[in-house]
């Protein structure tokens, strides 16, 4: 029985790394700069041509469209630096100086086909010819393999789809919202005691750091933009895209205003030191609010992460209660600040900006303020697909196959209103 349960889990294991977005983009590199060396050895006259398989290993891009856009400019680069090449050869042979120029023209002529990080490679590719005794023959075989490379890279996006990376961009928006979390409960926890000038900076310090957090969630979600477009296995692509943007914008405001929070905190601190923060019922409550939004933090990122309807749904009833009794605990805590603030009036401006800090992020989570922002993003992509391709988009209109139209159930049930006509 036992032999069975860890087969059961080897072969768990082994269906997870198959379908993990590393490995499959391996296997696709491997596979097309293999097919791409076979090919080339039957229709290049050189003996080892393996200008076909690197420039295969190169195209092929962790998602299509960045596998289409590198493959024309890399077969751009590479044939602008032969046909340098082949006119160098005509004219001088190769000494320094002419080694010289060939760089500096190859480099210029790169910037003027427009062939953007693939510069080095007209250079790179001038030289290498340049530097074989057959010029011309070389030359030529050269370009032959370059399009052998580039076709078989591309037509292995057909035969073997690229990866979709938007599971990946998901875990690292929750990771996100998760370390959001963790630092809210850290603050919260502090402000109901005694909290020193060091540990309230030290969060201060904290909360700077989630910009980096941000930057690398930002990355992440552009790949998963870029694998999500002219992708045949994705359906309303747009609408992932536009989901898991304006989700992430959210946390990013989330987090701006967490850091200023910690400044707020880190103020009160630095004035009301020896005394607490707060006094013992307010920062109970603070604590408690705290709690409540690090908890609706993350519930907004699963939220915006779920792609199954069901987990969808459960996600946005607990993000909405989470809210709701947040919102109540902040009109609790209003109230005791102002029995504060009428007892001691030092710190009124801190304590008006710690309630317009949470209210803040309250707002930005909420599902009427959310569904507006995803309609205007659609509706602002509506607008700009028709002004770049007018005739595609009317098309697709009238054959009723746009994106745009497909609206899924969460957002049509979370149109501006209708979360203020449920409460």
């Amino acid at each position: 029985m036992r032999q069975v349960r860890e087969w059961t889990a080897s072969l768990v294991r082994f269906v997870r790394r198959r379908r993990d977005p590393v490995v499959v983009q391996t296997l696709r590199s491997a596979a097309a700069a293999t097919i791409a060396y076979v090919v080339a050895l039957r229709l290049s006259p050189e003996p080892a041509p393996l200008t076909a398989p690197l420039t295969a290993l190169l195209v092929v891009q962790v998602t299509l469209y960045a596998t289409l856009t590198n493959g024309v400019r890399r077969v751009n680069s590479v044939v602008t630096g032969v046909l340098v090449a082949i006119a160098f050869s005509l004219l001088v042979g190769l000494t320094w100086w002419s080694l010289a120029l060939l760089i500096v023209a190859s480099l210029a002529v790169g910037h003027l086909v427009r062939v953007d990080e693939y510069v080095p490679e007209v250079a790179i590719s001038a030289m290498l010819v340049l530097g074989v005794t057959t010029v011309g023959d070389t030359a030529w075989a050269r370009v032959v393999e370059t399009l052998i490379g580039a076709v078989v890279g591309l037509g292995c996006n057909l035969l073997l789809p690229p990866p979709v990376w938007v599971d990946a961009a998901g875990e690292s928006v929750e990771g996100l919202a998760r370390r959001v979390r963790q630092l809210m409960l850290r603050m919260g926890e502090e402000a109901a005691g005694r909290t020193p000038v060091e540990r309230a900076t030290q969060r201060l310090y904290e909360a700077r750091r989630l910009d980096h957090d941000i930057v690398e969630v930002d990355a992440a979600l552009r790949q998963a933009e870029d694998s999500l477009r002219l992708n045949p296995r994705v359906r309303e692509g747009l609408l992932h895209r536009v989901v898991l943007r304006t989700g992430l914008d959210t946390l990013e405001i989330c987090t701006v205003v967490l850091r200023v929070l910690a400044r707020t905190f880190t103020d009160l601190t630095k004035e009301r030191e020896p005394e607490p923060l707060f006094a013992p019922a307010t920062g109970a409550a603070v604590e408690q609010l705290l709690s409540e939004i690090a908890d609706a933090v993350v519930s907004f990122a699963v939220l915006v992460t779920s792609h199954v309807s069901a987990s969808a749904e459960s996600a946005e009833s607990r993000l909405a209660a989470e809210l709701r009794q947040a919102a109540t605990t902040r009109d609790k805590l209003a109230q005791l600040l102002l029995e504060e603030v009428q007892r001691d009036a030092r710190s009124w401006q801190l304590y008006g900006a710690v309630l317009t800090e949470v209210n803040r992020i309250i707002d930005e989570m909420d599902t009427e303020h959310r569904s507006r922002r995803l309609f205007e993003e659609l509706d602002r992509n509506a607008r700009d697909q028709r002004e770049r391709m007018p005739r595609l988009t009317r098309l697709r209109e009238s054959l009723h196959d746009s994106e745009l139209l497909r609206v899924p159930e969460v957002l049509r049930r979370n149109r501006p209103g209708t979360a203020r006509r449920a409460r």
